[in-house]
């Protein structure tokens, strides 16, 4: 039987993350796997995804695989869970994977997107697809704590407690702040992220563009590999998982 990739849009706000967390608790993966169920003719589809996203965090390119137990066209398997999925989850694309395709395991890169909006008063439209801050932020101060991010390090700093990840090292290979407005925009790619690590590099920005730290005092911080010692994270409706990168050789 043929294993399949997805690649998924969903609005966050109503799940408790992308993980199964068992009855009542609904989340992304769980109302994947209903829809298989009855795509699959009743029997469980296990899915696996490229990334754990909390409770809150959106996604325009979360990647998920799954064995179906049955052979169809790609395009039906899209066009049939569209059919049964809530509206907050869409397939954007299927396709069959070849043998030993994971989405977390075989991927390269991922890129994740964080919009906030800054001063004294939060719009109410924006409040599920933006974070907001009361302060006005120095664009300068931010764009150089973005600039300190780019490298490979241990990140623990900014892991919260939960994970069980072997390593808590990644490579941080574009770190990009832009202010649109009242409006920041940074985006994030790497080869790894861990637990609130999207949302604890935001946490760093908004110390620095408040003043309330240096950037040197941020630098130091990561060195600690302590999380007690970096500034609290941002909240999760502003995050999205943009997108996954896969070497062309995992897909072939």
């Amino acid at each position: 039987m043929a294993l399949y990739r997805v690649t998924l849009a969903y609005d966050g706000t109503d799940f408790l993350g992308w993980q199964a967390q068992g009855a009542g608790a609904r989340t992304v993966q769980g109302v994947l796997e209903q829809a298989l169920c009855r795509l699959g003719g009743g029997g469980r589809v296990p899915v696996a995804g490229a990334s754990r996203t909390d409770a809150g965090v959106h996604a325009l390119g979360q990647v998920a695989a799954f064995d179906l137990g049955r052979d169809m066209a790609a395009k039906d398997v899209a066009k049939a869970l569209n059919a049964i999925l809530p509206e907050d989850v869409r397939v954007r694309e299927c396709a069959t994977a070849p043998a030993g395709f994971h989405p977390r395991k075989s991927a390269a890169s991922k890129l994740y997107r964080y919009v906030l909006d800054t001063g004294p008063v939060r719009l109410p439209q924006r409040r599920r697809y933006a974070g907001h801050v009361p302060w006005t932020l120095d664009e300068k101060q931010v764009r150089a704590a973005a600039a300190a991010y780019v490298g490979r390090r241990d990140f623990a700093s900014l892991a919260s407690s939960g994970g069980s990840v072997k390593t808590t090292v990644r490579t941080i290979t574009r770190s990009e702040a832009v202010f649109e407005g009242e409006t920041l925009v940074y985006e994030v790619e790497a080869d790894g992220f861990l637990r609130k690590m999207a949302r604890s590099l935001v946490g760093g920005l908004v110390a620095a563009g408040r003043g309330a730290w240096e950037v040197e005092d941020l630098r130091r911080a990561l060195e600690q590999a302590d999380r007690r010692a970096w500034p609290p994270p941002a909240e999760a409706c502003g995050l999205t998982l943009v997108r996954v990168d896969y070497p062309a050789a995992v897909l072939e």
